[in-house]
C-alpha cells in the first residue's frame, strides 16, 4: 500500500508539475501573442500616419494652388477690365476718324488707309504668335493632367 501511495504522489506530482508547465507555457504564449498584436498595432499606426501625412501635403498643395488660381483669376479680371476700357476708347477714335474721313483729301484718305492696312497686318501677325502661344499653354495643360497620379481603389 505504501507503494499505491507513492505513486499516487509522484502521479500528483507529475500532474502539479505538467499542469504548471501547462500554465506557464500559456502565459508565455499569451505574452507573444501580445507582442505580436503590439508590432501589428503600431504598423498600421506608422502607415496610417504615413497616409495622414500624405494626405496632408496633397491637401496643402491644393489650397497652395488653389490661392494663386485666385490670385491669377483676379489679376486677368483686372488685366480684362483695362483691355475693356482700352477697346472703348478705341472705338471712340475710329468713330472720329470715320467723321474726319468724310472731310479730307482723297491723298490723306489713301494714307489713312496705307496705315490701317499695315496696323491691321501687324495685329494679325501678333493674333497669331497669341493663338500659337496658347495652343502650347493648352497642351501643357492636357499633358499636366493626364499625367496627374492617380491612386487605383482596390475594392
Amino acid at each position: 500500500m505504501l507503494d499505491r501511495i507513492k505513486a499516487l504522489i509522484v502521479l500528483a506530482l507529475v500532474a502539479i508539475v505538467f499542469g504548471a508547465g501547462w500554465v506557464v507555457n500559456g502565459w508565455r504564449l499569451g505574452q507573444d501573442i501580445a507582442q505580436i498584436k503590439l508590432a501589428h498595432t503600431q504598423e498600421l499606426a506608422a502607415r496610417d500616419m504615413g497616409t495622414f501625412l500624405a494626405a496632408q501635403a496633397i491637401d496643402s498643395n491644393y489650397q497652395g494652388a488653389l490661392s494663386e488660381a485666385i490670385q491669377e483669376q483676379a489679376r486677368l479680371a483686372g488685366a480684362a477690365a483695362v483691355a475693356q476700357r482700352n477697346a472703348g476708347r478705341l472705338r471712340d477714335q475710329l468713330h472720329e476718324a470715320n467723321v474726319r474721313i468724310a472731310t479730307v483729301s482723297t491723298a490723306a484718305v489713301r494714307e489713312y488707309a496705307a496705315t490701317v492696312n499695315q496696323l491691321l497686318g501687324q495685329c494679325s501677325q501678333r493674333y497669331t504668335e497669341l493663338a500659337a502661344k496658347a495652343d502650347g499653354h493648352a497642351l501643357d495643360a492636357r499633358v499636366c493632367r493626364a499625367a496627374w497620379p492617380v491612386k487605383a481603389v482596390i475594392p
